[in-house]
């Protein structure tokens, strides 16, 4: 493509463990791997989980609205056009890695939290994180560590959360069966709630969620 002046790319790509030793090059191989053919603005993470590796490499500066598989090695960086962002990670996100999330991703509005491992600080030493923008978050592939963390307003403030996706023993555990006044700020401005498994609404159910 010699015609070519400019090349904005945000590249994924997903390898599946199948009893086969996973070895991806490291972030400063990836990103010469480019600089050796004319592309100084780059950036890389290579992820390797128990099943499967995942690799993004990007263009930089950031030019899309959505960030899949953010891992446990993202540092910083300017992101100000993500809208939908998608965390995976092989180890657990701790309370000052959201905050540094809601500092590069200003005008995030989608959420998606994939995590099973538990947070292994949850000392948050009254530092509120805000999410000034974020309308929906899916936390049902996630620990219940990442409930309590979004959903009690001592943590985290969400304002505009309208949409949450989470599974029900989550949510009866963080709200208390549904009495826990510091998750009721977030769950009372609800507006639409996916829960992935059958289950049978108690009584209190309606007046912590009087908007669905």
């Amino acid at each position: 493509m010699p015609r070519l002046n400019k090349f904005t790319f945000s590249i994924n790509t997903l390898i599946y463990n199948k009893g086969v030793k996973i070895d991806l090059p490291s972030n400063d191989d990836i990103q010469n791997s480019f600089i050796k053919i004319g592309y100084q603005h780059v950036d890389s993470y290579a992820n390797v989980m128990k099943n499967e590796a995942r690799c993004h490499v990007y263009s930089l500066p950031y030019q899309f609205d959505t960030f899949l598989h953010l891992p446990n090695s993202f540092r910083h960086g300017n992101f100000y056009k993500v809208r939908w962002l998608v965390m995976n990670g092989a180890h657990s996100f701790e309370h000052e890695f959201f905050k540094i999330i809601s500092q590069d991703f200003p005008f995030l509005q989608r959420l998606s939290v994939n995590n099973f491992e538990p947070q292994k600080n949850k000392q948050y030493l009254f530092t509120l994180i805000t999410f000034a923008q974020v309308y929906e978050l899916n936390l049902a592939f996630a620990h219940i560590d990442y409930a309590e963390e979004f959903l009690l307003e001592t943590n985290i403030r969400l304002s505009r959360l309208i949409f949450l996706g989470i599974k029900y023993e989550s949510l009866t555990m963080v709200t208390n069966n549904f009495t826990n006044d510091a998750a009721r700020f977030t769950c009372s401005r609800l507006q639409y709630i996916i829960i992935p498994e059958p289950f049978v609404r108690p009584e209190n159910f309606h007046s912590y969620f009087p908007l669905l």
